[in-house]
């Protein structure tokens, strides 16, 4: 495996239109600031082109603080050709109420927007709008552009400021957030070939599809971490699709796939679960280092395996 090359001839993909918060996460990777960017309809698409080597990376939604995870962007980064994330991105989350000209905050019945602004907005017009529908749409910025058309189904749309700046939608209300304090974190996922190399504070993300439904089944993938000093900061279950009662569990744990402790919990998941998918180490945003016991650092594994090593000779 390779590490993260520079400015790639291949365009960036991510999903749009044009203004998304997707957008501006991608334009904080210095990569792909100077480099062709290329909106995607959905999650799926984005990473198509990826797999069809038509886009270098594809940058997505993966988590909200509100939501939690973003099941379209965890579902398809687990099924299909396997991809790895390169970079993450946090963006602090602000969201405006638009409309066309003429149209006055009462006169709105239906908003449009993703689900997940409209989860984060849901208090705001249970003050305001108590009586708005919302009509979900594929992204924020979609909603927007919804608007311009010859048909909307609705009236107002809830997106970022940027997308009313470029859209001349006439700004209703803004920061109607519920939470000021909420941000969306964004992964910029790549071919498999690619590794970025370790920084010590790291992020790794894996799908373990859960081998059998029985008494203790979590319990023995959730053990290779405890076990080894790996501390879990996120785990979610995603049904498969085959049958109900079926899941992976997405997980982030904090390290690096080159840290021992981290290598060695992995190898253990490989034999609890043989479908286990590696989807990266990469930075984590924060710059936050693990806490490491003395007894899981790479040292002392290494030392361990001296010590073994040792004794069959």
């Amino acid at each position: 495996m390779t590490d993260v090359p520079g400015i790639s001839p291949l365009p960036y993909t991510f999903l749009g239109p044009e203004g998304t918060f997707t957008e501006s996460a991608l334009l904080l990777v210095p990569a792909a600031a100077d480099a062709q960017r290329v909106p995607s309809t959905n999650a799926a698409s984005a990473l198509s082109m990826v797999r069809r080597g038509e886009a270098f990376a594809a940058m997505l939604p993966i988590e909200n603080s509100i939501e939690g995870g973003v099941p379209a962007t965890l579902d398809a980064i687990s099924n299909g050709v396997e991809l790895r994330i390169l970079h993450e991105v946090v963006v602090p989350v602000s969201f405006v109420l638009v409309a066309k000209d003429g149209v006055r905050l009462e006169d709105i019945t239906d908003v449009g927007t993703h689900p997940h602004a409209w989860a984060q907005t849901r208090d705001w017009f249970g003050e305001h709008l108590p009586h708005a529908a919302h009509v979900a749409t594929n992204s924020t910025a979609a909603a927007a552009y919804e608007l311009l058309g010859a048909a909307p189904t609705f009236q107002g749309a809830v997106c970022a400021s940027l997308v009313a700046q470029r859209t001349g939608l006439k700004v209703l209300a803004a920061g109607i957030e519920d939470n000021t304090g909420a941000v969306t974190r964004f992964v910029l996922v790549g071919g498999s070939e690619f590794l970025p190399e370790p920084t010590g504070a790291d992020k790794t993300t894996l799908s373990i599809p859960l081998p059998e439904d029985r008494p203790g089944a979590l319990m023995d993938i959730l053990e290779q971490f405890a076990s080894r000093g790996v501390n879990l900061s996120r785990i979610e279950s995603r049904p498969t699709g085959q049958f109900l009662g079926h899941y992976n569990f997405s997980i982030d744990v904090d390290g690096h796939i080159r840290d021992a402790r981290v290598a060695d919990a992995v190898r253990g998941l490989r034999r609890v679960s043989p479908g286990i998918r590696f989807l990266g180490s990469y930075p984590r945003a924060d710059q936050q280092a693990p806490l490491i016991r003395p007894y899981d650092s790479d040292e002392v594994f290494a030392e361990a395996d001296a010590w073994v090593q040792s004794l069959l000779r």
